[in-house]
């Protein structure tokens, strides 16, 4: 078999990789010594496993590859914080996955749940170009993997699962591949916390509710970007499935259950998201979100809108922005504006797989 057609270890669970060692009657402590190589020092060869036999190496080259994901494009933004990636699968399919840098203090990884997207949203790259797969838990874990070994020295500090895809429209391979990242350093894993992992969904209501369910401490944003009914069915045509009222119920019901805030994420359109009149809307959403009176449980993410082909809409001025903010600020609703992060290189929020420049900028 050529490599293109043997399977990725890190397609693997633990029990897997377990369960295939004892098959050739290897030591049960030789699982976490690979998984370490693989989750915490990053090799890209497996010969870079030096505390193996040298035979156990060779049955895994003849076996597996580490890794699927071959980088075919790599992008650096002219303030020097952000890289984007394109990532080629065996397939043939592309992802994109983002490392977004804040003053050296704050590292994060915005990875892609699936190959584009079935959920439409008008203003999006990905929603523009449909949805072709998903991905498999390794394929998602290995984009941080990717991520984490460019960096060296300098470790992650959050991952968001806002790349491409619906998350909770690939949700097995979704909560795999969180259980993989945040399995403890103690166990061989990646290590990261829960609670410095965010996944973003567009409003599938039975995944809100299914993951309330699961014990993990994990945030949870909402893109809403409208607060009627009749604007967000425009913007967001999964809404004509999970209105406005029943998003709003799940929310607040998963905020009862588990105590944790959740973001409502904005993306400001021109003319379109926003006026005055969905300010005060939005104002009216948050407060019937929010189950309790003493405490703000809701944040709102406002982001100009980051130009695309495909939308002929544009980030309102900032006159405009700050007004939208003023009445969101009378009311008392926590919020955010965000300021657009790798717009140059299309890695902004929404930009995944636009048009792709296929050079190095390193």
């Amino acid at each position: 078999m050529t490599s293109a057609g043997l399977l990725s270890l890190y397609d693997l669970t633990q029990a897997q990789l377990a369960e295939q060692l004892a098959q050739w009657g290897e030591p049960a402590f030789r699982v976490k010594q690979i998984w370490r190589w693989l989750y915490q020092r990053f090799i890209a060869d497996v010969d870079e496993m030096t505390d193996l036999p040298r035979e156990l190496r060779a049955r895994l080259k003849e076996h597996f590859v580490i890794g699927r994901l071959q980088p075919v494009a790599v992008q650096r933004s002219r303030d020097r914080w952000t890289r984007k990636w394109l990532f080629r699968l065996p397939d043939g399919s592309e992802v994109e996955a983002v490392l977004m840098e804040y003053d050296g203090n704050r590292r994060t990884a915005c990875i892609s749940s699936q190959v584009g997207c079935a959920m439409a949203c008008s203003f999006c790259a990905t929603g523009q170009m449909g949805f072709m797969r998903n991905l498999r838990a390794g394929e998602i874990v290995e984009q941080v993997i990717w991520i984490a070994r460019t960096l060296g020295q300098s470790r992650l500090t959050n991952i968001v699962y806002m790349g491409m895809g619906e998350p909770f429209a690939n949700y097995q391979s979704v909560m795999e591949s969180i259980k993989r990242l945040t399995t403890p350093a103690s166990e061989g894993g990646f290590g990261i916390g829960a609670r410095k992992i965010t996944l973003s969904t567009v409003g599938l209501v039975p995944g809100i509710r299914r993951f309330a369910e699961e014990p993990l401490q994990i945030n949870l944003a909402v893109s809403l970007h409208a607060a009627t009914d009749e604007l967000r069915s425009q913007i967001v045509p999964i809404n004509t499935r999970y209105p406005l009222h029943e998003l709003t119920k799940a929310t607040r019901d998963y905020i009862r259950k588990t105590n944790r805030r959740v973001s409502y994420e904005w993306a400001l359109i021109e003319r379109v998201n926003d006026t005055l009149e969905q300010a005060r809307a939005l104002v009216e959403l948050v407060r019937q979100t929010n189950p309790r009176d003493d405490a703000n449980l809701v944040h709102v993410n406002l982001i100009p809108l980051n130009p695309t082909q495909g939308y002929a809409g544009h980030a309102p001025n900032l006159k405009r922005r700050y007004a939208f903010c003023s009445v969101l600020e009378r009311a008392g609703i926590p919020f955010t504006l965000r300021v657009r992060r790798g717009i140059d290189i299309a890695a902004g929020c929404g930009q995944l797989k636009a048009e792709t420049t296929r050079c190095t900028d390193e």
